[in-house]
């Protein structure tokens, strides 16, 4: 007869233990507070977000007016100058004709914050 009340009286006692505990996650977030904020997120329209394009259409034109400047070796590092040169201007000028069109839109971004 003692068995089955000792196993009752365990029973309920491991109930009250485990139902009246709050769960690890809350008891961290019990020093913490949500802080919200807009983020104004910016979206390029285009299929070249790496500008390769207006890299590549800049390095050609560069090399090519570096080429008619200069003889032998001084032609040649021209060349490549204008090439590097061409190469930067044109991912520029694509990068600002990008922002140009980009879309913009708002989103709201939460995260925990220690008190």
């Amino acid at each position: 007869m003692k068995t089955p009340l000792l196993t009752i009286a365990a029973l309920a006692f491991a109930g009250t233990v485990t139902v009246g505990a709050p769960p690890a996650e809350a008891q961290a977030r019990r020093s913490q507070h949500q802080v919200c904020e807009n983020v104004r997120v910016k979206q390029i329209n285009s299929k070249d977000d790496n500008r390769l394009i207006g890299t590549g259409v800049g390095a050609v034109a560069g090399g090519l007016l570096g080429n008619q400047v200069g003889g032998g070796k001084g032609k040649t590092l021209a060349t490549v100058a204008g090439a590097v040169g061409g190469g930067y201007a044109g991912n520029q000028i694509q990068k600002n004709h990008q922002n140009k069109n980009a879309t913009y839109h708002t989103e709201r971004r939460c995260h925990w914050v220690d008190d």
